[in-house]
């Protein structure tokens, strides 16, 4: 636990140790707790404002536990009206990748044959075209800025949560200052960059591929291949507005966490399934497949 003394009332309070922001005890005022950085706990240096209102964010989540139609009943008839706004620490990293590439290249053209059928009774001769591809091996090397690559901090919120509600539009990036966060929950980076720089690694790398996919020449590819060294590299930790919705649906079950992106109002579950509705739908798509069958075979 690590203490504060507020600055409107003058009371010390206690907070736990993975929230930056708290509220008095004793007087409710919101209050930022200025702690002293480390190599596994930076200060940050970047954030992004709330854009969505607590509203708009229960009304995407209610729009969305409604939507999956294999999902159970009780999911979709599911009370949503808990919300909680919160910054999440991640890490913004930039750096200057080298990529070394290979592919082949495909040029399409047009041969033109000539054929015999017959028609009438007679045969004739017909021409046709067909389209060839001509395949050739490109090599080359490229130098390009990566940036724009966020990677959670939190051990309770793991990336692929946070890439599901990507992109963050980071032309609205502002330096850290205390009255951001200000009357919000934020929670204190619980990952040290140093356990999160190679899969922020990996996700700059296939943004490089997928790039070099969108620029290869010709009317296509295949076999593409890179790989890339990265210098100059940079983490930043950076606070992203949340919103996280429990969604309870059992007695039985956890709660499913629905995310809402507090800048854009992109929105994500891990949906439950179920199987029961699975297999109903499977069995009928079964079953009008055998009646088209049997109406096909009765009709000749």
């Amino acid at each position: 636990m690590a203490s504060f003394e507020c600055q409107a009332c003058g009371a010390r309070v206690e907070i736990e140790d993975d929230r930056r922001t708290g509220k008095c005890l004793y007087c409710g005022s919101p209050q930022v707790i200025d702690r002293p950085p480390s190599a596994d706990r930076p200060s940050p240096t970047f954030g992004l404002a709330f854009v969505v209102t607590p509203e708009r964010a229960l009304e995407t989540a209610r729009a969305f536990v409604r939507r999956p139609f294999f999902a159970p009943t009780s999911f979709r008839k599911a009370k949503v009206d808990d919300v909680r706004g919160i910054y999440l620490p991640a890490y913004l990293y930039t750096a200057v990748a080298h990529t070394a590439y290979e592919a082949q290249i495909g040029e399409n053209y047009t041969v033109t044959e000539t054929y015999t059928t017959t028609e009438n009774g007679k045969t004739v001769t017909r021409t046709r075209t067909r389209t060839e591809t001509e395949w050739r091996s490109l090599s080359g090397r490229c130098s390009s800025f990566v940036g724009d690559h966020v990677v959670s901090a939190s051990r309770g919120l793991p990336n692929v949560e946070l890439e599901s509600i990507e992109p963050f539009d980071w032309r609205a990036i502002k330096r850290y200052a205390p009255r951001l966060i200000s009357g919000w929950a934020t929670e204190e980076p619980t990952l040290a960059p140093a356990e999160v720089a190679q899969e922020a690694r990996t996700e700059a790398s296939n943004a490089v591929g997928k790039r070099l996919a969108r620029f290869m020449p010709g009317d296509s590819h295949r076999s593409l291949r890179w790989q890339t060294t990265f210098e100059h590299e940079d983490l930043e930790l950076v606070l992203v507005p949340l919103w996280i919705l429990p969604v309870r649906y059992r007695e039985d079950k956890p709660p499913v966490r629905l995310l809402v992106n507090g800048q854009t109002g992109r929105v994500h579950a891990n949906t439950p399934t179920s199987w029961i509705k699975v297999m109903t739908a499977i069995v009928l798509s079964c079953a009008l497949v055998v009646l088209a069958i049997w109406l096909l075979t009765e009709r000749r």
